[in-house]
């Protein structure tokens, strides 16, 4: 069974984004490069992996403003747990951007995922 990390919130500890989990550890993980959209739940899903079984790491709407100051000022994102381990999103801004770039118009992530990334990003 894949294992799912929410993102809590977010805050800034000098030129980083630190996303903080709910539940669960970020230790071990291997960050695979790789945002999906989840428009079911409005949330991009940034991918993980350890010892070959994913880990989705939910990026939800609450913490899409801050993703937008990283990817705008190419800052690191990392996400932590409560432990305070934590992974670097590797290759962040590149699939965020692509993400947002094949979302803006087109309707086959829904509409109210279609309006909030364009209202934003």
């Amino acid at each position: 069974m894949k294992q799912k990390l929410t993102v809590v919130n977010a805050e800034w500890i000098e030129n980083e984004l630190i996303l903080g989990i709910e539940a669960g550890t970020v230790s071990g993980l291997t960050a695979m490069q790789q945002i999906l959209a989840d428009s079911d739940n409005l949330s991009f899903i940034y991918i993980a992996e350890q010892n070959d079984d994913y880990t989705y790491i939910s990026l939800p709407e609450i913490v899409w403003p801050e993703l937008k100051k990283a990817l705008d000022g190419q800052m690191r994102v990392f996400a932590s747990d409560r432990n305070h381990a934590r992974i670097e999103l590797a290759g962040f801004h590149e699939e965020l951007g692509d993400l947002v770039e094949n979302i803006r118009g087109n309707s086959n992530y829904g509409n109210e995922m279609v309006e909030k990334v364009e209202n934003l990003f």
